[in-house]
């Protein structure tokens, strides 16, 4: 449960961001991250905004599946870390997926934008 209204604004852009995942909306998605994005993927591969708009764009990446087991947050200020863990399914560069995953997300926020993701570290678990 949140301790802050920062908090609260925290989870609510977490949960937004998992439902522009399951949806592929490229619209919000780029609202949601900010341009200078680096994300590290399952197999260490590292990943920017545009790499991310590209894929749900056009369809190479797809969650069709997305359970959230577990999510904390801790707010710092304008920045905050999102830790989220469970079961996301669907399709990446092309090939069907299945896997437990721990999503941990660096956001940061703004009066004009509120919170956007600056960085996120993904890995199987």
């Amino acid at each position: 449960m949140p301790d802050s209204e920062r908090e609260a604004e925290l989870l609510d852009a977490e949960r937004t961001l998992q439902a522009a995942q399951r949806a592929g909306d490229v619209d919000a998605l780029d609202e949601l991250l900010v341009d200078q994005l680096i994300a590290i993927g399952p197999a260490g591969d590292t990943f920017t905004k545009g790499d991310d708009l590209t894929a749900h764009r056009e369809r190479t990446s797809v969650i069709e599946e997305l359970i959230e087991e577990e999510l904390d947050l801790v707010v710092a200020g304008s920045t905050g870390v999102t830790f989220f863990l469970g079961r996301v399914a669907g399709v990446f560069d092309g090939a069907p997926f299945s896997a437990r995953l721990r999503y941990t997300r660096t956001w940061v926020h703004d009066d004009l934008h509120g919170w956007r993701v600056l960085a996120a570290h993904i890995s199987p678990v």
